[in-house]
């Protein structure tokens, strides 16, 4: 084994400065509702080109936007990945990161090579599992207090205020809290309302979103795999969205085919539901672009089988192309590879024209694309409920002169002041995005 980790660490160094596949296309061709699908480019050895974390050096910050200023809401978090905004105007912040992986246990090669592509990304720290409530009390932009609301919890990342209950999305269940508004601290026991897809957890967060009116909750479960290359036995249940009744805690299957929905939220016309979704890896640097989708009830997005429609992966056996006929096209083409993840509609935005109306996303960044993509936030316009015209850069910078990641963007809200908030969970950082005075 030392000498096949030997190995291993050769050409994933060899991997991570050199790629021989590299994209033929800028991402801005893999963007929009009729995205440029070249042919599968396969390899050997898949393309590794993560961008090394190294935070944000004193004195430095991302780049706004035109017309669009840019300030720390709050720093000296640990990995803060969603935020939440309460009625008060109180900013909730999941501080988390993967729980532990029995794969990762067994000490297989694979697994071992993408721990230290995780580690070099960021993304290895111990979960801290513990939501914080950030409290804005002179409302200059900049959070002045600081509390433990939840601690203890399992990975924790959706969250979802109903009534006076809190609803939590750990890594393996959803809980509820008794709330009251201005509560810093939760000490009462969460209770649980349903279970979620757990286990080996390839992808472990699950974001959750309530109705307008209160009375369902969509929790999104991420695959257990790129492509269904363990078998689709461990994928019951996952890359799907679930409704949930809120006054039963029962559930059902609401969307498939959905690899990795994380981001979600509502259109304006309080109807349509929208995810932002992470596409597959391996198929070279101008495929698949990430997406976001409004959600049909009973709708099939095509993974494993297929991708953006009908383009069938050949990878997954053995096909289906019953299930292929029926794939619904995405609505909107992200680019390849950009890890979107962050998604959240404009509403009381005060965030001045082109960025008044439509969705704001938090790209976290590629690992499997030369040149890399991402790294940023953009803003897709939307005419009425529909995306409508080119995707804008609202912040970018998050990548400085040598490739390195001072940060990356993850989830996204906007605040009861109706500035942007921005989760950097390499910064350690919450943004917030204002209009220049």
């Amino acid at each position: 084994m030392p000498t096949l980790r030997l190995a291993a660490a050769g050409l994933t160094l060899v991997t991570l400065s050199a790629c021989g596949e590299v994209a033929t296309l800028p991402v801005e061709s893999g963007m929009g509702p009729t995205p440029k699908l070249p042919a599968p480019n396969t390899t050997l050895i898949p393309t590794v080109n993560t961008a090394k974390a190294v935070g944000w050096i004193a004195g430095t910050q991302p780049v706004a936007a035109a017309g669009l200023g840019v300030n720390a809401y709050a720093s000296g978090l640990d990995h803060p990945r969603w935020l939440y905004v309460l009625p008060n105007g109180d900013v909730l912040v999941a501080e988390t990161n993967a729980p532990p992986k029995p794969e990762e246990a067994s000490g297989g090669l694979k697994e071992w090579a993408s721990g230290i592509v995780m580690k070099r990304a960021g993304a290895k720290t111990p979960s801290a599992n513990r939501i914080t409530l950030l409290r804005d009390t002179d409302h200059d932009g900049v959070a002045d207090t600081r509390s433990v609301l939840l601690q203890g919890l399992n990975s924790p990342f959706g969250m979802a205020l109903v009534g006076n209950q809190l609803y939590v999305a750990n890594a393996d269940a959803v809980l509820r809290f008794p709330y009251e508004p201005g509560q810093t601290q939760i000490s009462a026991a969460g209770v649980k309302v349903t279970d979620l897809p757990a286990g080996i957890n390839h992808h472990w967060t699950k974001n959750l979103i309530a109705s307008p009116d209160g009375s369902k909750l969509y929790v999104s479960v991420g695959s257990n795999s790129n492509v269904a290359e363990n078998g689709m036995e461990i994928e019951a249940g996952r890359a799907a969205i679930w409704e949930i009744d809120v006054a039963s805690g029962n559930k059902r299957l609401y969307a498939t085919g959905l690899r990795n929905p994380v981001g979600m939220a509502w259109a304006p016309d309080n109807k349509t539901l929208w995810t932002a979704v992470n596409e597959r890896d391996e198929l070279g640097s101008d495929l698949v672009p990430d997406y976001m989708t409004s959600v049909r009830d009973g709708g099939f997005y095509g993974w494993p089988y297929s991708y953006f429609g009908q383009h069938v992966d050949t990878r997954v056996t053995p096909p289906r192309p019953d299930l292929v006929a029926t794939a619904i096209v995405p609505d909107y083409a992200l680019g390849p590879h950009t890890a979107s993840l962050g998604l959240a509609w404009s509403g009381n935005s005060r965030l001045p024209a082109p960025f008044a109306h439509g969705m704001f996303v938090g790209q976290h960044g590629s690992w499997n694309r030369d040149p890399r993509s991402g790294y940023k936030v953009i803003f897709v316009p939307f005419a009425q409920n529909t995306p409508d015209g080119t995707a804008r850069d609202v912040l970018t910078g998050f990548l400085n002169e040598s490739g390195q990641a001072q940060g990356r963007p993850v989830g996204v809200a906007i605040d009861r002041q109706g500035d942007l908030l921005v989760a950097d969970d390499v910064g350690n950082v919450i943004w917030r995005v204002s209009p220049k005075p």
